[in-house]
């Protein structure tokens, strides 16, 4: 992803949420906004959450992360579990649950449904927007019954930039698979792309240092680091991987470094 600083407004205008907004704006760096701005993307907070939005015309709608109903929860529960070719890229096997540094977090999919599936997770993202709605969901879900219990236990935030944070981990916390999820390459098969997927590549501009991130990774990493991939790209900083494991539309290039 980028390395700019985005900055945007924060915006709500529910008066009981002022407070939570104020400490939110202090925290990410945002500027507390009182109407809409033009023609911008803007984050909303109201009584659903945190939300990026868009305050042009013909634009898509909000995006916000969802860690408790919708996609993600039909995803954990009908997804394939263990068995899906996430969590074997991973390397979970019966009896082993590998701690995960998730290098790239964006909007925390595959690492909320690694720690689904048992493992430790390292949510590690640079953008101060997506590490607001992150933790927006994260809190959530630590407020929902059915999955407060493990996401509690196996999944943490942290707002800072990959290529520094896994540098300067002491070795006793080095996870055992980092995983990078880069912003997938311009291409026909994501001619049309999802929501929001468009808003991050609008914010965030496209992918620059993925590859230098790579061999990074490649030192931090005590079992292996897995990159995903559109399934026709081409490899990472053109470096071969040991394995892949390929579904539909998506390759896991497995990089073995025990």
């Amino acid at each position: 992803m980028s390395t700019s600083q985005l900055h945007t407004g924060l915006l709500t205008t529910n008066i009981a949420l002022q407070q939570q907004a104020q400490s939110l704006a202090e925290q990410f760096g945002f500027e507390l906004i009182s109407e809409l701005p033009g023609n911008a993307y803007y984050l909303c907070l109201n009584e659903q959450g945190l939300q990026l939005r868009h305050a042009g015309p013909s634009v898509p709608g909000p995006v916000r992360i969802d860690f408790v109903s919708g996609a993600l929860a039909h995803r954990r529960r009908y997804g394939g579990g263990r068995g899906q070719p996430l969590a074997r890229a991973a390397g979970i096997k019966p009896g082993f649950n590998p701690t995960v540094w998730d290098a790239t977090a964006g909007l925390g999919r595959d690492g909320f449904i690694l720690a689904s599936l048992g493992c430790r997770v390292t949510l590690c993202e640079r953008s101060a927007i997506l590490a607001a709605l992150l933790q927006d969901a994260l809190q959530r879900a630590v407020a929902d019954a059915e999955i407060s219990g493990w996401v509690c236990r196996r999944l943490r935030l942290v707002h800072g930039d990959s290529s520094e944070l896994l540098q300067n981990l002491a070795e006793q916390r080095q996870a055992e698979v980092v995983y990078l999820d880069p912003m997938y390459p311009p291409g026909k098969e994501h001619v049309l792309v999802k929501k929001e997927i468009r808003a991050l590549q609008e914010l965030l501009g496209p992918d620059r240092d993925s590859d230098a991130l790579l061999e990074i990774a490649l030192k931090s990493a005590r079992r292996r680091v897995v990159v995903k991939r559109p399934r026709r790209t081409g490899w990472l900083n053109d470096k071969k991987p040991d394995t892949c494991i390929v579904s539909k539309k998506t390759r896991y290039d497995i990089y073995v470094t025990l």
